[in-house]
């Protein structure tokens, strides 16, 4: 029993949790909440954390349960998956290096579903991220190491005011450019995965 748990908490168990940190990227999507927050009061940011923070969470967990299931049904492969959803990742780091964020408001009464849940915290490259990680590490992995970044980016936001305060807009601007050109290389490893496999005939 031991020998199995330790088997499940190897290395290779939190191989996911990096992919996910930079895809979900909580510091550099924290300018854009506070932006969208800044007219709150504590309790309502609070209350926009609670509710994006699991929107995040249920979509992403039915996606990585059923998303292979509505593949299947649309006759979709991982291996194409994998070169689409390598594709929209780097357009998304690529325009994300290049283009500065814009924001815009919205009502208070949705803004924790859309857009803070989605996509600001789980969008295409986090959906593209658990359906491909679910297939290659294994379900419990990939639930563990996105609902830990889940938990990361709850804790960014609740210490959004100490932590802008320490790196300054432009510091975490400058993290999260960092982080796309992470993910830009990623997304083509990805194709380069997806492309391989097509080659050899794999799914």
């Amino acid at each position: 029993m031991l020998e199995e748990l330790l088997e499940i908490f190897s290395f290779s168990f939190f191989i996911p949790f990096i992919p996910f940190f930079v895809a979900l990227d909580p510091i550099g999507i924290l300018p854009i909440f506070v932006s969208l927050t800044k007219e709150m009061n504590e309790k309502e940011k609070r209350n926009i954390i609670n509710v994006s923070t699991l929107t995040a969470a249920c979509a992403g967990t039915g996606f990585l349960f059923f998303g292979e299931w509505v593949f299947k049904v649309l006759g979709i492969t991982v291996s194409d998956f994998k070169v689409a959803g390598g594709i929209l990742l780097f357009i998304i780091s690529i325009v994300d290096i290049i283009f500065p964020e814009k924001t815009r408001s919205f009502p208070k009464e949705s803004l924790g579903v859309v857009p803070v849940g989605i996509p600001l915290i789980v969008g295409p490259g986090v959906l593209t991220l658990l359906l491909i990680s679910g297939s290659s590490y294994g379900y419990l992995s990939t639930l563990f190491c996105f609902g830990v970044n889940i938990l990361i980016v709850r804790a960014t936001f609740l210490n959004s005011v100490w932590i802008m305060k320490v790196l300054k807009e432009g510091g975490t601007k400058g993290l999260g450019k960092i982080f796309s050109i992470i993910l830009a290389a990623f997304s083509v490893m990805m194709v380069r995965s997806g492309v391989v496999e097509w080659i050899s005939g794999g799914s």
